[in-house]
């Protein structure tokens, strides 16, 4: 059985997304390029505006009877191979660029591995600059540009940019005062929100393995230019939930193990709350004016920067209304569309090479386009695939518009209906006892950090625990398919001041569904309890993200947030079911319960709670959604 850790090392990822390592070629693919026979590679320090000069890598064609756009890519994952002679083994998005030739761009960005300058993460942009000195991702994006039209030889003026992950966030800062040569940029998951949404923290809620696991190798200090990557955090053990229990509250973290040599860590625990310093690192309300054609890309079942893609698409859509702004939305995990086939995710099964379709039919045609006046762009404004009947659907508006809004309400026996509690139901509740010391694990499996199997793992066995809520419909007697955001609406109350609320959206499958192989050893598809949503709401937020608020004990009190989008059909003969629970570890650090800064918590702070969900005329829990007529 194979590992199901994901990117639990950043020397992993990093290796990945720079192309040191060979991508996973989909069945019926073409031979990859021989990038040495057919590209010319050269280095370059390119000076910025301020005087940094930042390391930059130029593949271009040896044929030189024609000119060709350039692809640029800055990462903070580093450029490499590096070295004249040393060249990577796929250039650009995919292979479909390098056979249709163009010029190929990678850049180190300011502080990171061989540019100059210091590495800030999530560089704050600076919306009115004064002068030189004010430099931002945007600044440095378009002084590369201007050097590269004018000194790359055979260029056709035009520039292209993508980017996955952090560098999709490269890609998106990219287009604001864009460079007149910039004409089309993916972002691909890019990174919007660090405390709302993306990565690190969900609602408020610190997603710990994530978090730790990443930033106590790529947050070391870099004294000096290298091209070499950082050492990743040894935890002793390959079990996750084992390691982050024993750690106890997040303030021994640094106490235990990372002892002050990452600053970002520290930094972010001065920061529980959405102040100054988060607000300063989103990108979403500088999207404005963008001049370049846009297309965003993510996967539905991304672990990382589903909010990301989503959001990012959907702020460039009302702040720049003029602009070419598209989405396309796949049942991926995080970068899943770039390598694979994008035909399963753990035991989900999509019916479709998507990840091969999307490289050929929608984003090699989006780049020629726009960089070589090539084809007819014949794309939606939303491209997005259908899970669960597993097809591609295009809008001309995302979320789409022939929706109705409707409400899964939770009544008693944990059944589930579209039909609110009448009052003569009487006032109904639920309840479970919370437990920090022993949170509910979020996989049956054992792994270091956070899965990218998560998104679509079996919840049966959460459904077997007592501190975990399940509600479900009937059998469907008809197809049910919901596009768009979903609304939790719980009211709940809690013995405690303080608590976490998760919600996840299920598909139960019939208990004669047939096994599909090849699998994972054990499982049966029979009555799979599909996760398509799950968030948690940290309760202290519920009114505002900026400033908590505990709760009073034992009182009612209503808690609505707002999962991310879903696109999915829950088919006839499969049922709809939703979970309750107050923890999901260790993907989630744990609520003590207690309404203090649970970043500085104390072992004696967490407690144990009782946790009431009603369901009542009066008080309707419930999670809205738009179904699709």
């Amino acid at each position: 059985m194979k590992s199901r850790t994901y990117l639990a090392r950043v020397v992993l990822f990093v290796v990945l997304w720079s192309g040191l390592i060979g991508l996973a070629r989909p069945l019926g693919a073409q031979e990859p390029v021989d990038v040495r026979a057919n590209y010319t590679k050269s280095e370059h320090m390119i000076p910025m505006r301020d005087g940094v000069k930042l390391f930059t890598v130029v593949y271009s064609p040896k044929d030189t009877s024609q000119k060709y756009p350039i692809m640029f890519d800055r990462t903070p994952y580093s450029v490499g191979p590096y070295g004249p002679n040393a060249y990577k083994t796929q250039l650009g998005p995919s292979d479909h660029f390098a056979r249709e030739g163009y010029v190929f761009v990678y850049q180190d960005v300011r502080g990171a591995f061989m540019s100059e300058g210091v590495y800030v993460n999530m560089r704050p942009q600076i919306p009115n600059k004064r002068g030189p000195a004010d430099i931002d991702e945007s600044t440095d994006t378009y002084d590369t540009i201007d050097w590269l039209i004018k000194n790359v030889p055979n260029n056709n003026g035009r520039v292209g940019m993508w980017g996955i992950s952090y560098p999709g966030f490269y890609t998106a800062v990219g287009t604001i005062d864009a460079h007149p040569a910039l004409k089309a940029a993916s972002p691909q998951a890019p990174i919007a929100d660090w405390f709302i949404g993306d990565d690190f923290h969900h609602n408020g809620a610190l997603f710990l393995p994530h978090f730790f696991n990443f930033i106590s190798s790529f947050g070391k200090p870099r004294p000096a230019p290298t091209t070499q990557f950082q050492s990743g955090f040894n935890h002793g053990t390959p079990d996750g939930y084992k390691f982050f229990l024993e750690m106890g509250s997040l303030a021994n973290a640094d106490k235990k193990y990372l002892k002050g040599q990452i600053a970002y860590w520290n930094e972010v625990m001065r920061h529980p709350n959405y102040d100054a310093f988060w607000k300063a690192c989103s990108t979403l309300r500088h999207l404005k004016n963008i001049k370049p054609a846009v297309m965003t890309v993510g996967g539905w079942f991304d672990a990382e920067d589903l909010y990301g893609a989503l959001k990012t698409y959907e702020a460039a859509e009302k702040q720049s209304p003029g602009a070419y702004n598209m989405l396309v939305m796949g049942p991926w995990a995080h970068g899943g569309w770039a390598r694979g086939n994008g035909d399963a995710l753990g035991n989900a099964r999509f019916d479709a090479n998507t990840a091969a379709f999307y490289r050929e039919n929608i984003e090699l045609p989006f780049f020629n386009y726009y960089l070589k006046d090539k084809g007819e762009l014949k794309l939606p404004e939303a491209y997005v695939f259908e899970t669960g009947s597993n097809r591609w659907r295009q809008y001309d508006q995302w979320p789409p518009k022939n929706t109705t809004e409707k409400s899964l309400y939770f009544h008693a026996g944990g059944k589930l209906s579209f039909d609110p509690p009448e009052a003569r139901a009487g006032g109904g509740f639920d309840e479970y006892i919370s437990d920090p010391a022993k949170p509910v694990p979020f996989i049956t499996d054992i792994a270091v950090g956070m899965t990218r199997e998560y998104m679509t793992d079996d919840q049966r066995m959460a459904s077997r625990r007592t501190d975990v809520l399940v509600y479900q419909t009937e059998v469907l007697t008809e197809d049910v398919t919901i596009s768009g955001p979903l609304k939790a609406g719980l009211f709940v109350s809690t013995s405690g001041t303080d608590s976490d609320y998760v919600v996840k959206l299920i598909d139960v499958f019939p208990d004669d569904a047939r096994d599909i192989p090849p699998g994972t050893p054990g499982f049966k598809r029979g009555g799979y309890q599909m996760l398509v949503r799950g968030e948690p709401m940290r309760a202290r937020f519920r009114k505002s993200f900026e400033k908590p608020e505990p709760m009073t004990p034992n009182t009612v009190t209503e808690v609505p947030f707002v999962l991310p989008d879903v696109n999915h059909t829950f088919l006839k003969g499969h049922r709809i079911m939703v979970q309750i629970q107050s923890s999901w570890f260790p993907l989630v650090d744990r609520n003590p319960q207690k309404f203090v800064d649970i970043y500085t918590a104390k072992e004696s702070d967490f407690q144990k709670a009782t946790q009431r969900v009603y369901r009542s005329a009066r008080y309707r829990s419930r999670l809205t959604v738009n179904v699709l007529k």
